[in-house]
């Protein structure tokens, strides 16, 4: 069995994924192309990801135009998609037992740090970093 690439995924959790991307209706009278469908835009979007390729995306992988991606990408973000997916994603590793925090590691997107550097306006009042005046 050929093994599957990282941007690929199996029925199960697109059936997962599906039910969190926002329905776009289309409209009636002129309704324009044809909307690609989200499942292979998903996957160009993971494929652009993975290889770090720029969102100029062969056509021959029938992920759609790599604008198309972009701008998907960029709906499903403003729409929460992502958020909801990793919550859900997590959940469902911590029921299952499967995560592994022994190599994890934080960075500071998600947990602010309550002290630091004091702001620039404080050290300069308290007279830290100005440097005598010799005139």
């Amino acid at each position: 069995m050929a093994r599957r690439k990282p941007w690929e995924f199996d029925d199960e959790l697109w059936a997962v994924i599906e039910p969190l991307l926002s329905r776009v209706e289309r409209r009636g009278r002129h309704p324009g192309r044809k909307r690609h469908p989200d499942r292979l835009v998903f996957h160009g979007i993971l494929f652009a990801l993975h290889t770090g390729m720029a969102w100029e995306l062969p056509q021959e992988l029938g992920f759609g135009s790599g604008m198309t991606c972009w701008r998907r990408l960029a709906d499903w973000t403003e729409a929460g998609v992502w958020l909801r997916l990793h919550e859900f994603l997590l959940a469902r590793l911590r029921s299952a037992n499967a995560l592994d925090f022994s190599l994890a590691a934080v960075g500071g997107s998600r947990i602010r740090a309550l002290k630091g550097e004091p702001r620039r306006d404080e050290a300069l009042s308290a007279g830290a970093g100005c440097a005598a005046s010799i005139t």
